[in-house]
């Protein structure tokens, strides 16, 4: 199975992984993904061996580092296109399930991610569920259990909201006497110190340059609220039924967002679809507020 992305891009996967494992389960279950999400892999429980691979900027691997004999089958989680297949053609499986494959389904555009994974295994006889998606709960201790996490970062300036508008959301939150905790990527310690400074946090609710996972999905799994925009944590704090507010812009939660309850609150201004990847904040994500920020915190106490 080839799905070499991230940590949201995983997650969003863990359905199809699980209907793969109820499928096959005589066989050696193994994913091809980048080595540092070995541990949120095994935390699926649905994957037997990680094989590392990755490609810079989100591209697709040109090989895969695969020594044993020709796979049963291999199954295109990637893409849809000749570029994810290929690698996995070269292995010379006994079959392949793809999108780009010959007897594969039409690829829709705008669905969401969870459902289309689990729509190209339906199409080849394999009972899947988007529902399926649930962690388990960590058994490492969290760093601040009930804090409002806030994450200002994202994989690309589009799907990042102003650091000001966090800072003032921040501060109306500590106001209220809850506490916050700022958590940031391996490449974001300064954008977590930024607003670190703004908000005068003490240096115990700072956590930049990337907590470990296990100590991230304790923090997530444990937090009061966790706010964010369209980016790998909010799949960990739907992973773990976390209360969340998602910031979207460029993309709408209707590809990427959580699983529609209360306890996920999406803000959304609907308007052209932007670049996820571009480089500066995309015009839907700058229309929402502060206010509708707090607005949507204050709803997740009410909610079950």
């Amino acid at each position: 199975m080839l799905r070499a992305l991230g940590l949201g891009d995983l997650l969003a996967g863990v359905p199809a992984l699980r209907a793969l494992r109820r499928a096959y389960p005589g066989h050696e279950l193994v994913l091809a993904a980048p080595e540092d999400l070995a541990q949120v892999v095994a935390a699926t429980g649905a994957v037997d061996r990680l094989l590392p691979a990755a490609a810079p900027g989100r591209a697709v691997p040109q090989a895969l580092d695969w020594t044993g004999p020709p796979p049963d089958l291999a199954v295109d989680l990637h893409g849809n296109g000749p570029a994810s297949l290929a690698p996995l053609a070269a292995l010379r499986p006994g079959g392949i399930i793809a999108f780009a494959a010959d007897d594969g389904p039409p690829w829709y555009a705008e669905e969401h991610e969870r459902d289309r994974w689990c729509r190209l295994l339906t199409a080849h006889g394999i009972d899947a569920d988007p529902a399926d998606l649930l962690l388990p709960r960590p058994a490492t201790p969290s760093p601040a259990p009930g804090a409002v996490v806030v994450h200002p970062g994202a994989g690309a300036p589009s799907r990042r909201w102003p650091v000001e508008r966090y800072a003032a959301v921040t501060e109306a939150l500590r106001a209220r006497g809850l506490r916050v905790v700022v958590t940031g990527g391996p490449d974001e310690a300064d954008l977590v110190a930024r607003l670190a400074k703004r908000t005068g946090l003490p240096d115990t609710d700072v956590f930049g340059g990337g907590l470990p996972y296990d100590r991230l999905a304790a923090l997530v799994a444990h937090a009061h609220a966790v706010l964010s925009g369209d980016t790998g944590v909010a799949h960990l704090a739907a992973a773990h039924a976390a209360p969340s507010v998602t910031l979207f812009g460029p993309v709408p939660p209707s590809r990427w967002g959580p699983p529609a309850h209360p306890r996920h609150r999406v803000l959304w201004h609907p308007g052209p679809d932007g670049d996820p990847h571009g480089d500066t904040p995309d015009p839907a994500l700058l229309r929402i507020t502060a206010g509708e920020v707090l607005d949507a915190v204050d709803a997740l106490s009410e909610a079950p």
